[in-house]
């Protein structure tokens, strides 16, 4: 008899794993090599508001949820890390974290996106030159929106921070390069690097060479040592640390949420177009390897890198507020129990009764970018109902969207001719009608919706062979859904037309008085069990 020991057989990497953190919850999803959903656990982070306009998130509290729902999904597939072929990430853009480098320890909490503490620093940076001092150079306009002036303030607000960020003591960065330097073994030599598509949201790169922009570093105050390494989307940037559920696992993908998306939903080809419906709204369109400069109010950003070939750029139009105004419905106004409720509400009466919801919470994003406007329900009459401001809550993302779409096809000098569309909001298949005969062309929803997820695991995928390129991202894409316009053209332009004065009376809101009043304590925290409830809906968050 043969005593020896038998082996037994290694499996081979059969599934991608995405690592999506977002702005309410972290999920790690597998997929499998048609694209299709494995598994997937989520887990949502506290929302913490200190004051009028702030917005942050514990980071400690975040890397322990990634390391959770990775528990979860490996369990849930009954797989372990030898079963992977990689590992992608997708993240929140522009939401800051500035840490120590041999701790671990955060020196403050998260800055999200959506937080504006940081106007008065943009407004010093822009002297005289204007918000657009930068622009040429990093393709954005000034504004808290990006990353760059939330680094300044932490320098310039926590005790020490700024020595010893001099010293060599911090790192800053996205959300990605938080979860990777963990994720590769953090105070023990983890790798502090991030993509291309992340670090065009800084303020800091240069749009067209790729690489940190040492002047605008220093005008900002901060020490480009602080800063992650600069890498394509699609490429190996480390492994899993040892002793780790990933040990060994190449992490070999990353992109900021949107851009993900936009990659998930194969728009390869110069002149295609998503949009994404989450707590805010971003339509991406691709406009090949040339940067386009925007004179319509959209950005200019990277939308992906795969390896040594040229950087591809697109347009992008940000909304901040879309799925955020349902939440505000129901959380602050009480007039829904759960979000997926707003259809049925909406539904129930046959138009908005003259009533126009701008939700200008943060100020305005694109195309406007006017950070002095505020939120205004107008057109109100003693015969509006809830139905009908349901209605308007709904229809301020599909009219936000076209204004987007209108200054998309004006600065490409092409009229799309659809729009590819994912996030929890197509679910609402009002919302979607309304869209279409908003934007006077087809709205098309894929099978798999996951599309944030999806997109950073094929740039994982790709990096590592596990699929042959872009190609095989195409084939993979199923249209699930299509609604087409139906409505006639004068009621199209007339609620259009009448939204455009709605959006009139929120602007030069924001005086010194406002923003001296708006700046008192308002609220220690809110938890995302009672605000921050996007499970429901999956609403996914720049």
């Amino acid at each position: 008899m043969n005593s020896s020991r038998q082996s037994t057989p290694t499996r081979p990497a059969r599934y991608v794993l995405s690592i999506d953190q977002g702005t309410t919850s972290s999920r790690a999803i597998l997929f499998d090599h048609g694209g299709a959903i494995v598994a997937a656990a989520q887990k949502e982070h506290r929302q913490i508001l200190p004051r009028a306009g702030w917005v942050e998130h514990d980071a400690t509290e975040i890397w322990a949820n990634v390391r959770a729902v990775v528990a979860q999904v490996l369990a849930q597939a009954e797989i372990n890390r030898r079963e992977l072929a990689a590992v992608g990430i997708t993240n929140q853009r522009e939401s800051t974290v500035v840490w120590d480098r041999r701790t671990g320890e955060p020196v403050h909490n998260v800055i999200v996106w959506q937080d504006t503490r940081t106007q008065a620093i943009c407004d010093r940076l822009a002297g005289d030159s204007g918000p657009d001092r930068y622009r040429d150079r990093v393709g954005l306009g000034l504004s808290t929106y990006f990353s760059g002036p939330k680094i300044t303030w932490v320098l310039e607000n926590v005790p020490g921070a700024r020595e010893r960020a001099h010293a060599g003591d911090l790192l800053a960065g996205t959300m990605d390069s938080w979860v990777l330097w963990n994720l590769t073994g953090g105070p023990r030599g983890g790798v502090h690097a991030t993509d291309v598509t992340n670090a065009s949201r800084t303020m800091l790169m240069n749009i067209d060479t790729l690489d940190w922009n040492e002047g605008i570093c220093a005008d900002m105050g901060i020490p480009p040592t602080m800063l992650p390494t600069i890498g394509p989307s699609v490429g190996v940037f480390g492994r899993g640390r040892a002793n780790g559920l990933l040990e060994d696992v190449p992490i070999a993908g990353i992109l900021g949420d949107q851009q993900a998306a936009t990659f998930g939903q194969a728009c390869f080809a110069p002149g295609q177009a998503k949009n994404t419906y989450g707590t805010g709204c971003f339509m991406l369109m691709n406009t090949g390897t040339t940067p386009v400069r925007s004179t319509n109010g959209l950005l200019t950003t990277v939308c992906y890198q795969i390896g040594e070939e040229p950087a591809v750029y697109a347009l992008e139009g940000s909304i901040a507020v879309a799925g955020s105004l349902v939440q505000w419905l129901r959380d602050n106004l009480g007039i829904m129990s759960e979000s997926r409720q707003i259809e049925e509400l909406a539904a129930s009466v046959e138009d908005n009764g003259g009533a126009y919801f701008v939700p200008a919470f943060s100020g305005l994003f694109a195309p406007h970018w006017r950070p002095d406007a505020r939120g205004a329900l107008v057109g109100l009459t003693r015969f509006v109902n809830k139905g009908h401001l349901a209605r308007a809550v709904e229809e301020a993302t599909a009219f936000q969207t076209r204004e987007v779409l209108e200054a998309m096809n004006a600065d490409s000098g092409q009229a799309l001719s659809e729009l590819k569309v994912d996030g929890g909001m197509t679910r609402d298949e009002l919302l979607m009608q309304f869209q279409a005969d908003q934007i006077g062309v087809p709205v098309v929803r894929p099978r798999v919706t996951e599309t944030t997820a999806l997109g950073a695991a094929y740039a994982a995928g790709i990096a590592v062979g596990f699929w042959a390129g872009t190609q095989d991202v195409v084939d993979n894409w199923v249209e699930g859904r299509r609604w087409v316009p139906t409505m006639e053209d004068n009621e199209r332009e007339r609620l259009f037309r009448n939204w455009k004065k709605a959006v009139k009376r929120t602007l030069d809101w924001v005086d010194d008085d406002v923003v001296e009043l708006g700046g008192e304590s308002t609220s220690s925290e809110s938890t995302s069990s009672d605000k921050g409830r996007d499970a429901e809906n999956s609403l996914h968050l720049d």
